[in-house]
């Protein structure tokens, strides 16, 4: 069986194939070149080659790519029992996180864009229904870090108001979870189904299970007037990303990152390490990381 018949038995696509028989083709040119028998290579000797990527400055994702493909070839060499172990299993290039981790916001300037959002004193009804709900989604960004997916797809059925906890759904890009309220937005959530979300739903004639009913499919209408009015509360204030960034940077000091991962809705744990403040720079000081010694 070839490496080629390999792949297609283990049902890969076949653009998928191409490239994989493409990277090994490129990596046992450099163990040709290196004078390495790509069949015996260790751990410590595929290091080398992702530093030779490195050098000829490939972006961490390629890198990884690259190295998926390599994967494959070594699990095809275990199955026709030219080898036992696998060189290239879990080893993975970190990501930079310096964009991630621009101008975030501390814990109390959060929490005060929460507690500043204004409610009160505004004559018409429907405009104080909408403030209300606006607070409401507030919470939910700077307390439980939702993005714009999930607060999209919130149901009244999600809320656990008399357990003190939420339900957010999958999307395409995250897992489901649930996650802890705090004690004021359940109170700030109870006042917001029983009076004022029937209001909106008669204001705009839409009666669905949507936590936060709209006549459009574009969420966004609502976010993008919350983070003008949060922008007022606080210039450093950017958009919702930055915000979720503060979150989870913040959850980062004070829970583990398979805690983190979860409370996020991370698919992926590499999702979760971009808001790591300890970036690591250089693949060496990566080694214990992504290829730890027990």
């Amino acid at each position: 069986m070839s490496y080629k018949e390999y792949l297609q038995k283990e049902q890969h696509s076949t653009i998928s194939i191409q490239r994989y028989v493409w990277r090994l083709t490129d990596y046992k040119n450099w163990c040709k070149n290196s004078n390495y028998n790509p069949q015996l290579i260790d751990y410590k000797t595929l290091l080398q080659y992702i530093k030779y990527l490195q050098a000829k400055n490939w972006k961490p994702e390629s890198v990884n790519n690259q190295i998926r493909g390599i994967k494959y070839y070594y699990d095809y060499l275990i199955a026709k029992n030219i080898r036992i172990d696998n060189p290239a299993e879990d080893v993975k290039v970190k990501r930079t996180r310096i964009k991630v981790l621009a101008n975030l916001l501390s814990t109390d300037e959060l929490e005060d864009l929460y507690y500043s959002y204004e409610t009160e004193n505004i004559n018409d009804f429907y405009f104080t229904a909408t403030a209300k709900r606006n607070k409401v989604i507030t919470g939910l960004i700077v307390y439980q870090a939702l993005n714009n997916g999930t607060l999209a797809k919130l149901q009244v059925d999600d809320l656990q108001l008399y357990k003190g906890k939420i339900d957010v759904p999958s999307t395409k890009r995250s897992n489901p979870r649930t996650l802890l309220l705090k004690p004021w937005q359940v109170i700030e959530l109870m006042e917001y189904i029983n009076e004022y979300r029937p209001k909106i739903q008669q204001h705009i004639k839409l009666y669905n299970d949507t936590l936060f009913p709209l006549n459009t499919n574009q969420f966004n209408t609502i976010l993008n007037s919350i983070i003008k009015k949060l922008k007022q509360i606080n210039y450093k204030v950017e958009n919702l990303q930055q915000l979720r960034a503060s979150v989870i940077t913040d959850w980062l000091t004070k829970h583990n990152i398979r805690e983190v991962q979860q409370m996020c809705g991370h698919k992926y744990i590499g999702s979760t390490e971009r808001y790591q403040q300890d970036n690591l720079e250089n693949l060496q000081e990566a080694i214990t990381k992504f290829h730890p010694i027990n």
